[in-house]
């Protein structure tokens, strides 16, 4: 019977103080410092209204008043980080070719209408601008704006190289990068620690666990930007006729588990940043930052800074 108490006891002390700390964290933990707030973030510079990852793309959403560029890198054959997507050129040039294998400067141009992938049946057409630009075009033209890169391959030489422009650039706190792969994040984790990282997504797993378990407030987070998709957006990606019961399963599962506000409400109160993807409708604007995220990245920059203008959804203070 004492036994039995004592465990009750301890179960019951360890919930109460779990609830606590997961409320105020900065009792365990002391808050990150955040050099720059990203509200609204383009996708591959707004693929819907621009070609994706051009310099054109870039320089409408920052005259817009985007809060964050996100863009993609990839290395050429002669060494030059470029930005662009897809590894094969296929999709994007309508060569068959890949990047690694290509000097920048035999690079094609981009295709005229490029499909918008996360907006179904949606294509893009672009203006004169159609050339796949090198990162440090985007350093210097933006200098002051905060990028997103995501590291699209394990390449050791890819990651030094961006970290040297970063640097170069004197943009350590202005930049977040990473990929859903762990190996990734952690290279550019030991390759450059002053350059925050984006979970992957088998950290994403492990926070989930960590959540759900209780275990989340007691545990140092060395991430400080958490970048997640809304399941629920695959209905609008394709045919909910064509999605089997299983995968409609899933998605409702995965899209329960992952959209928790007090998750991301203990994130954000610890300084870590949360940021949905890629959301490209006005319900779930809504539904993302209702939820507590920090913020949205979309394919349409006009949209969601209309959507925020009307709404009066800035910067919190």
């Amino acid at each position: 019977m004492c036994a039995a108490v004592y465990v009750l006891s301890t179960v019951t002390g360890y919930v109460l103080t779990s609830a606590l700390l997961l409320k105020c964290p900065s009792l365990l933990h002391r808050r990150k410092r955040q050099t720059f707030l990203g509200r609204h973030i383009s996708h591959r510079g707004g693929a819907g209204e621009n070609l994706e990852n051009t310099m054109a793309a870039f320089k409408h959403a920052v005259a817009l008043g985007t809060d964050m560029l996100e863009l993609d890198c990839h290395l050429t054959k002669d060494e030059q980080v470029v930005v662009s997507h897809d590894a094969n050129l296929q999709r994007s040039t309508g060569i068959n070719a890949y990047i690694s294998d290509t000097a920048y400067a035999e690079l094609p141009p981009y295709l005229c209408k490029l499909g918008v992938t996360f907006q179904r049946e949606c294509f893009c057409e672009g203006g004169e601008d159609k050339r796949i630009p090198l990162l440090r075009d985007v350093f210097d033209a933006f200098p002051n704006t905060p990028v997103n890169i995501d590291i699209k391959v394990n390449n050791d030489t890819l990651i030094k190289k961006v970290s040297e422009l970063v640097v170069k650039y004197d943009r350590e706190h202005l930049t977040v990068w990473g990929n859903a792969r762990n190996q990734v994040v952690k290279k550019c984790y030991k390759e450059n620690p002053r350059i925050p990282v984006l979970f992957s997504l088998p950290r994403v797993l492990q926070l989930l666990g960590l959540f759900y378990t209780g275990l989340l407030p007691f545990v140092p987070l060395k991430e400080q930007f958490l970048e997640i998709p809304m399941p629920s957006i695959i209905t609008k990606l394709k045919d909910p006729n064509n999605l089997t019961r299983s995968q409609r399963f899933i998605t409702w599962l995965a899209d329960t588990l992952l959209m928790r506000k007090a998750l991301f409400d203990h994130l954000t109160a610890r300084g870590i940043q949360v940021y949905i993807w890629v959301l490209n409708d006005e319900e779930d604007f809504q539904r993302a930052f209702d939820l507590g995220a920090t913020g949205v990245m979309t394919d349409f920059p006009t949209r969601l800074k209309d959507f925020m203008d009307r709404n009066g959804i800035s910067k919190p203070q």
